[in-house]
């Protein structure tokens, strides 16, 4: 485990009132949380908490109401969602700077939970401001992050809070994240392979950039892979390309061949005059595919070729699809070797570490989320530590040397 960050598990929390701040920003259909994944993955933590005695304030958003106390953004439905998931009660306290907030926070019992109302409500959150963060400071003793997805947001209570809180410390989800990440890219197990895919290199500049410096491996796929096609001379018919990036994907191969990094770029494609599901597609070699068509998977020689090469990797990064998976039979490619990953991962030969909105969706429908090492819940957070970035919610609880 990192020392540089105190862990929550090695403090005690007993009638202590710690301040957890969690990303509870879940899906709501018709006043009832329609997904808990995200909630399920930092229920150990609080569990945790509850039996060593902690009085427990959760704080945490949920959409954007950008400063203004909307209704449909309460975090009431979720706070019931949890309660009835941890069986105990799990009041909303809605005045988070007043003395309501004092009073309710003072009657807490040890083991008992409460929610503060969403914190968006609040222009001080999203602006960062040191009296909101001041205000949220007095109400505890202990600061716990459990928000890996929120951390690179410059928020008061993800980076001006934890810094005023004479505790504070990495939740268990948090503290899962961070080792994770750890071991996949800043002390890896090598070889190292890392799969990116999705529509636009422009999206992934910092990304390529960042891993070519990292991985032994980079395979690529999605419309991205188009565009280190084109660059490579060939012709990609009617496929998504962003023309204008060719010279950057040039760069970038170059890049690699100096950091001693491998593009790997597929060899053979699925493609269709159209795109939606069971369409008639055929595979296609370079110099074969027609003006009127579009690369929209990668072909079975590539795939064999992508898994002979994952086989012998000891550590996998993976962030986005290989091809239009949405659309079967499109998600052939995406679904090996997410299957293959998962193998190897269960085998005991390779730390396996995904993120990202569509790479969750693509191994759900590969049938393998759960059969990686760790599979991040969050996006724009692992995106930027994908691209190298200190995140300021992880600086912020970062000790010193």
């Amino acid at each position: 485990m990192d020392t540089s960050f105190l862990f929550v598990d090695k403090v005690a929390t007993a009638g202590r009132r710690c301040l957890v701040r969690l990303d509870l920003n879940v899906p709501l259909a018709n006043g009832r949380v329609s997904d808990d994944t995200r909630i399920r993955r930092i229920l150990p933590g609080l569990e945790s908490l509850r039996q060593a005695g902690a009085r427990i304030i959760i704080l945490t958003h949920l959409g954007r109401p950008k400063g203004r106390v909307l209704p449909e953004f309460s975090v009431a439905p979720v706070a019931a969602h949890m309660a009835g998931l941890l069986g105990c009660p799990m009041p909303v306290e809605s005045d988070l700077l007043g003395d309501d907030a004092r009073d309710a926070v003072a009657a807490l019992a040890d083991g008992d939970v409460m929610m503060m109302e969403n914190l968006r409500f609040h222009p001080g959150e999203e602006a960062n401001d040191a009296e909101f963060a001041a205000a949220l400071a007095r109400l505890g003793d202990i600061y716990v992050g459990d928000a890996f997805s929120c951390t690179h947001r410059a928020h008061a209570s993800v980076e001006a809070l934890p810094r005023m809180m004479a505790v504070a410390t990495a939740g268990r989800a948090l503290g899962a994240e961070l080792s994770a990440l750890d071991a996949a890219l800043a002390s890896p197990t090598r070889p190292v392979a890392a799969i990116v895919g999705g529509a636009k290199v422009s999206t992934k500049l910092q990304v390529l950039e960042n891993l070519i410096a990292k991985v032994d491996r980079l395979i690529l796929g999605g419309g991205m892979a188009n565009t280190f096609l084109m660059a490579a001379g060939q012709n990609v018919g009617a496929s998504l390309v962003e023309a204008d990036m060719v010279d950057t994907a040039r760069a970038i191969s170059d890049k690699a061949t100096a950091h001693g990094c491998h593009i790997d770029l597929p060899v053979d494609f699925l493609v269709a005059t159209e795109l939606a599901r069971d369409v008639p597609y055929r595979i296609a070699l370079p110099g074969e595919v027609a003006p009127d068509e579009m690369i929209l998977d990668a072909g079975p020689q590539s795939v064999a070729a992508a898994v002979a090469d994952l086989a012998v990797c000891r550590t996998i990064v993976w962030n986005g699809p290989m091809g239009a998976f949405e659309f079967p039979p499109f998600d052939s490619a995406t679904n090996a070797l997410a299957r293959a990953v998962a193998e190897t991962t269960k085998a005991g030969d390779t730390m396996s570490v995904a993120g990202g909105g569509d790479t969750l969706a693509a191994l759900a429908n590969a049938g393998v989320s759960d059969q990686f090492s760790y599979v991040s819940t969050a996006g724009g957070a692992f995106l930027e530590w994908l691209e190298g970035r200190e995140l300021p919610g992880v600086e912020a609880l970062r000790r010193e040397a």
